[in-house]
């Protein structure tokens, strides 16, 4: 997606999301662990879906991963955005029960299982958002 793109459409930060994006424009990958039974979980939430206690902790986790699913994007859902375009679906490393979803960086297109790691892409002073790359 071309930054121009990512300007007029943003990603909107909530209670629960908030302290994740800080935590990716520094630079870090993060997922929730609830502090009772130890699951990880991404996309942030307030409670634990497995034992619905509220008490978590962020937790980084290495940048890195594998491809479990991608699509090609054929529809110029915004102006300015080229397609197609590779929207790829990565379960991290370090909490494969998560998946974790970004813009495909590598010159082929990614298969299932190939390993991929965090690229960091700096939008402006307070946006930065997560792509993937071949992992070398």
């Amino acid at each position: 997606m071309s930054a121009e793109a990512t300007r007029r459409i943003r990603p909107v930060t909530d209670r629960d999301s908030a302290a994740w994006w800080e935590r990716v424009r520094a630079g870090e990958l993060t997922v929730q662990r609830c502090d009772s039974c130890g699951t990880r979980r991404f996309p942030a939430r307030a409670y634990c879906h497995r034992c619905r206690t509220a008490g978590w902790s962020w937790e980084a986790v290495e940048p890195a991963g594998r491809i479990e699913s991608w699509i090609v994007s054929h529809q110029p859902f915004l102006p300015g955005v080229r397609e197609p375009y590779v929207v790829v679906m990565v379960r991290p490393a370090g909490a494969p029960e998560c998946v974790m979803y970004g813009n495909w960086r590598g010159a082929e297109p990614p298969h299932t299982g190939q390993r991929a790691e965090a690229v960091f892409v700096r939008v402006d002073d307070e946006l930065t958002l997560i792509d993937w790359r071949p992992a070398d």
